[in-house]
């Protein structure tokens, strides 16, 4: 089927922008050596060794390499759900539309036509000089011109995902596809983190993130899209994950948000933080805490005494555990969140899917 060759995920502008959606952790390379088969799996109280009469068992040795560990479990995991969802989405849309093709004698394309405004996907000049306006800061000093055809073609393919979305979601609740392939959905310890929207919604979207980022920066833009959208059926909550190694004001800028968090004011320290990420150091933060009204001895004091360091360390320990190596790193309902900085479209149908599995619309 043609719109099969089409459907990319919406907002991939990885082609337009840069080659990477996230802030890296520097790093040397690597190795990789293949894993062919497991031969001895064992259970973390079978015995691995014996000295004398002593047995050594797994978790025994999890003091040393628990981490690795739960990072490989995890990183394997993901990888295996990602193939069995995919194909298992690919197959379940197969035939829906195929179905609902023959029903009503038309091609998959003229069904997918029908969800687009108008009848079509071309996108008009001033929604294209819009799409520049609102993403120059992260096209690198490209002009409109450089990349209008760059970008019509985008949006094009962004306006045919959402049709397709749109259409499919519509024939799963016609149809009542339920799906029982559950996969690997992560526990956070997110107490005393910030958060944003209701405790109870049915959506909580999990952000580990670094205010030294221009990736993270670009998010918070659609992260206030997600709130004005979904109101309380979404929860956000920021996890701090600093880069020191490429971003030397990163550290500091996470304390001084949860040192704002302290004084009710962590989401407006976030905003202008990442407002303008020139002013990160030590005496740009104590003065926008005062800008923003805070206790100015209060915030110098929580700062200058490091009273969050163990907090950042915590997040970043918990990061490392399900796999963050880059910035931002959103989770879903404990699902990882694919390509970094994704733009909007992504977030909206990642959260309507949940929406739909939790009956939470």
């Amino acid at each position: 089927m043609q719109i099969q060759r089409r459907m990319i995920a919406a907002g991939a502008i990885a082609a337009i922008t840069v080659t990477a959606a996230s802030c890296a952790r520097d790093s040397g390379a690597a190795e990789n050596h293949p894993r062919t088969a497991v031969v001895n799996d064992t259970s973390s109280s079978a015995p691995l060794a014996t000295i004398g009469g002593e047995r050594l068992t797994l978790s025994d040795l999890r003091g040393k390499i628990g981490l690795q560990l739960d990072q490989l479990d995890i990183a394997y995991r993901r990888a295996r759900d990602k193939l069995i969802v995919s194909a298992l989405d690919t197959a379940i849309r197969e035939r829906l539309f195929a179905a609902e093709a023959q029903k009503r004698g038309k091609t998959v394309d003229q069904l997918v036509a029908a969800e687009l405004p108008g009848g079509s996907a071309t996108p008009s000049d001033v929604e294209i000089a819009g799409w520049y306006k609102e993403n120059q800061a992260r096209l690198n000093g490209r002009t409109l011109d450089q990349l209008r055809s760059q970008i019509s073609d985008l949006l094009q393919k962004q306006r045919q995902s959402e049709a397709v979305q749109k259409l499919e979601q519509r024939l799963r609740d016609e149809q009542k596809v339920v799906m029982s392939y559950e996969p690997l959905r992560l526990q956070f310890a997110n107490e005393g983190a910030p958060t944003l929207g209701a405790k109870d919604a049915p959506v909580t979207l999990v952000e580990f993130s670094d205010f030294q980022c221009p990736y993270c920066q670009a998010t918070a833009p659609v992260l206030k899209q997600v709130e004005a959208k979904f109101g309380s059926k979404v929860q956000v909550i920021y996890r701090q994950f600093p880069l020191s190694s490429i971003h030397p004001f990163a550290l500091k800028a996470a304390e001084a948000s949860l040192c704002a968090n302290d004084q009710g004011k962590f989401w407006e320290m976030h905003d202008a933080m990442f407002a303008d990420q020139t002013k990160l150091a030590v005496t740009d933060l104590k003065q926008t805490a005062r800008r923003l009204g805070m206790d100015g001895k209060k915030f110098d004091g929580c700062l200058d005494g490091g009273q969050h360091v163990e907090r950042v360390q915590n997040d970043e320990k918990e990061g490392q555990r399900v796999g963050v190596n880059g910035t931002p790193a959103m989770f879903i309902n404990g699902r990882y969140v694919e390509g970094g900085s994704v733009a909007y479209p992504v977030l909206e149908a990642a959260i309507q899917k949940e929406l739909s599995r939790t009956k939470g619309q």
